[in-house]
């Protein structure tokens, strides 16, 4: 932050990585071009959907089952950051053969933007949890219906997108499993505030809190965010509403995650011992916050779990995924 520790820019740049996937810079104008020079790769479009209010336009790839049967549909939300995923989005999802695929991306993400880790100004004066909630669940209301009979839907949050979950479920007529990959399930704050102690910067952490706990405007940058997003990242709820929810749960993480402590993964499986839906937990050996580890790679194993419960999605998905 400007005048705050130098050590709290390194902490943060841990605490909120977004699944291991570089950040592009946004969309210049504000909002999202047209779609015409969007390049994909074969199977895949892209649609603009409506946000809650003007500017807030999601921009979604969509793909259609790569094998027959078409046996569910898959909706991801991704992790923190202004991550673009024109590049990846083949590979990353190649695993989900029988699943009709959608992508979203935050609002003010130019998805075909070269590599940087810079977002845009335009993307950080807006960039908070509530924000980025609003616009996903407009954006899913918005969505063109298939005619055809209803497929069960997986919902999947990566990192940060997970503490969307909740809410982008519950405005969905029906879920069948909900899926968290390298998140712990804590409110953001408490999970910040582990993964602070982990890295030794304690005092950092606690200085970032009353930062934002501050009289500062909701516009002044800290450590390249709002305060305004500061605010809503201490404010918000993650772990009672997940533990409340009715749907099954399965979390997947890697136990070197460099971002996300392995206390924290360990405190919210104690909370969900209390979880009266299913809960069911995969611990990677060795692998790291994007699941990949020197010889495996736990995303293309996590897809073809949900390959395997598609085959009998009556079935719920914590007796039929297996373990590493």
């Amino acid at each position: 932050m400007r005048g705050a520790p130098a050590l709290v820019g390194a902490l943060l740049g841990v605490v909120l990585t977004g699944c291991s996937l570089p950040m592009p810079v946004g969309w210049s104008s504000g909002g999202p071009a047209d779609l015409h020079r969007i390049a994909l790769p074969q199977g895949w479009s892209a649609l603009v959907l409506p946000g809650q209010v003007p500017g807030a336009d999601v921009v979604a790839f969509r793909r259609h089952a790569r094998a027959q049967p078409v046996r569910y549909q898959v909706l991801v939300v991704p992790g923190s950051g202004c991550t673009r995923w024109a590049p990846l989005v083949d590979r990353y999802f190649a695993g989900l053969l029988h699943a009709d695929v959608v992508v979203l991306h935050k609002p003010q993400v130019d998805v075909m933007a070269g590599m940087t880790a810079t977002c845009p100004p335009a993307f950080v004066a807006t960039d908070s949890l509530p924000y980025w909630r609003d616009a996903a669940v407009a954006a899913v209301a918005a969505m063109p219906r298939d005619p055809l009979p209803a497929l069960p839907q997986v919902v999947v949050g990566i990192s940060e997108g997970a503490e969307l979950l909740p809410e982008v479920v519950s405005s969905m007529p029906a879920v069948a499993a909900v899926v968290m990959v390298s998140a712990s399930g804590l409110d953001p704050a408490a999970a910040g505030a582990l993964q602070a102690e982990r890295a030794g910067h304690a005092d950092a952490w606690q200085a970032l809190q009353a930062v934002q706990a501050s009289d500062l405007p909701d516009d002044r940058l800290v450590q390249g965010r709002t305060l305004r997003y500061w605010r809503t990242f201490w404010g918000w709820p993650l772990a009672a509403p997940l533990l409340s929810a009715p749907w099954p749960l399965l979390r997947v993480w890697g136990e070197a995650d460099e971002t996300v402590p392995l206390t924290a993964y360990l405190q919210f499986n104690l909370l969900a011992s209390t979880r009266k839906a299913p809960f069911c937990d995969i611990r990677l050996s060795r692998a790291d916050h994007g699941l990949q580890t020197a010889d495996k790679d736990g995303v293309q194993w996590l897809w073809s779990q949900l390959e395997r419960w598609a085959r009998q999605p009556a079935k719920n998905i914590c007796d039929v995924v297996g373990t590493n």
